[in-house]
């Protein structure tokens, strides 16, 4: 005879059908191990994000620096309008844009919508991949203030775990003021004053109805959709935030109808930066382009460029003061531009687009379209050797009959020429519109074989913590054979050397001036914004060799 301990009686009532009895016992086991398991990863993520300094959200996102090509601080860059606003200033309707567009029921959860996450993850679930985050305002503020981007379910329960500490750290007006102070709005502009003194000019105390609409609509899309660079995107955005602003009844379908027919006044593009510098805004459009194409968001970036601080100042200084020889000690109307690069890469060591940038912000060094005249000679000798024509040194229209103009103008345009170009025989003497960045990369090809450099000032980005964002990749093209560029510098002597030559049109209405040393090409423009005669065409020609050859090596 065997003994067997008795069974423990079942809690489930008899009157339960057997088959049921075994799904509740499955249900009850594998309940307890998932409730096991939450709470296990709950706290896993709890104590991960401890990790994360909250103090770190009140603070605003520091300036961007700008580096030379000996890694020293040159300059700073963003940030000169930015500064912190209570939540006083910020407009009412700011806060029901902002509800309407990004996060109705901020008020009312505790950082993560529930609601608004299942229906994400059955979305996500549909589509098989992360289209869908469900992100209310806190976990946007937690994103930008941590840089948690990539898309990743690991990311999105950190991001949640540091969210639910913020919730029970801040209360809900600081942690909208934190968002509107943190969030990126395009144009280098992180926080919202920095974004309405950037874009309209005004405080944020002051903002209409339609531009704090406008500034919300973009918060998606601060790249795309800046109104520096996109004025109809953004109008667009501004509509999609009017009409939801309706749905949510924060507005009137007539209201909305009016803010939109409401025109949009931005601040002029003459007075953007005041009290910037040419080589700032010729770094500041680089970066924009570079922010945008690799959505950087970061504040506080070190910016790593090819400027040499010593040539950029002294160039700045030699042109601010009156060019000897041709002003009478006081600084005309004349004009200047200048562009010195390294020939073999293309980084650019100093670039100087006028005499005063305050007074003219206007960048001639990329944007002065001028007659080369004489100037374009050697190139044309150039052109007519890739061809395997005979290249008549002081002689272009004979050089150039045997192009012609059409085949003279696509071979130009190898150069980096880009026109207008006079489509007559005037066009071998000069008869061609360029810009001194243009001439300096002709110039480079012929210095480096024939080899093509693309100009750039931006070598590296790194954030806060010295991680790369970005990094410049030298790649040249052949535009020239290596015979016909050695070739034309051995036939047009004196070309380019390091004591310079100098060339002007006629009459006299543009000087353009070329040196090149061991490392570097420097073009030189001289002439009046309203093309007149400067002088004396022998008399300016060796004041300006004299000006040239002062830039410092």
């Amino acid at each position: 005879m065997s003994w067997k301990s008795p069974q423990n009686p079942s809690r489930i009532p008899e009157w339960v059908p057997a088959w049921m009895r075994g799904l509740i016992r499955w249900l009850l086991k594998w309940g307890l191990i998932g409730a096991a398991l939450l709470i296990a990863v709950s706290l896993f993520y709890f104590f991960l994000s401890l990790k994360y300094d909250l103090t770190e959200v009140a603070k605003m996102p520091e300036h961007s620096v700008i580096l030379d090509r000996k890694d020293k601080e040159f300059a700073t860059i963003h940030g000169e309008r930015r500064r912190r606003i209570t939540r006083e200033e910020i407009p009412e309707v700011m806060v029901q844009a902002l509800r309407a567009r990004e996060d109705l029921r901020f008020p009312n959860h505790h950082g993560v919508d529930l609601k608004g996450l299942a229906r994400a993850m059955l979305r996500n679930i549909k589509d098989a991949s992360f289209t869908q985050g469900a992100s209310t305002l806190t976990m946007q503020l937690t994103r930008n203030t941590f840089e948690l981007r990539a898309k990743s379910l690991h990311r999105k329960l950190l991001e949640i775990a540091i969210t639910l500490r913020i919730e029970h750290r801040y209360n809900k007006d600081e942690i909208l003021t934190h968002y509107l102070n943190r969030i990126y709005f395009g144009s280098g502009c992180h926080g919202v004053e920095e974004a309405a003194q950037t874009y309209f000019g005004k405080s944020t105390a002051d903002l209409t109805t339609g531009e704090c609409a406008l500034l919300v609509g973009i918060i998606r899309g601060p790249h795309l959709f800046s109104p520096f660079r996109n004025y109809r995107g953004a109008l667009t955005q501004r509509d999609e935030v009017l009409d939801r602003m309706v749905q949510c009844g924060f507005l009137t379908a007539q209201d909305a109808q009016k803010l939109k027919a409401e025109k949009i006044k931005l601040v002029p593009e003459k007075d953007r930066h005041k009290g910037s510098s040419y080589v700032r805004e010729s770094i500041r459009k680089q970066l924009n382009v570079i922010l945008d194409h690799h959505d950087i968001r970061n504040g506080g970036l070190m910016i790593y460029t090819t400027l040499d601080a010593r040539m950029q100042k002294g160039v700045e200084r030699i042109l601010k003061n009156p060019l000897k020889g041709i002003e009478n000690n006081k600084v005309t109307e004349l004009q200047a531009a200048v562009v010195r690069m390294n020939p073999t890469t293309g980084g650019i060591l100093a670039v100087c687009g006028g005499r005063n940038f305050n007074k003219s912000p206007f960048n001639r060094a990329y944007l002065a379209k001028r007659d080369l005249g004489a100037a374009f000679a050697p190139f044309l000798h150039a052109l007519a050797l890739e061809r395997g024509k005979v290249a008549l040194v002081g002689h272009p229209v004979q050089t150039g009959r045997q192009l012609g103009v059409q085949e003279t103008i696509r071979l130009s345009k190898r150069l980096g020429f880009t026109g207008p170009f006079q489509k007559t025989e005037d066009l071998y003497r000069g008869a061609l519109s360029v810009s001194p960045m243009e001439l300096a990369i002709a110039t480079s090809i012929l210095s480096n074989k024939g080899k093509k450099p693309d100009p750039f000032l931006i070598r590296k980005i790194t954030d806060a913590q010295g991680r790369v964002l970005y990094k410049y990749k030298v790649e040249l093209h052949q535009a020239l054979t290596k015979d016909s560029a050695e070739e034309t510098l051995a036939e047009n002597k004196g070309f380019l050397t390091s004591k310079g030559w100098v060339s002007t049109t006629t009459p006299c209405r543009d000087v353009w001036g070329i040196r090149r040393n061991a490392s570097s090409i420097t073009v030189m423009w001289l002439g009046y914004d309203k093309p007149r005669k400067i002088g004396d065409a022998e008399k300016i020609k060796k004041a300006a060799a004299r000006i040239l050859a002062n830039f410092p090596d």
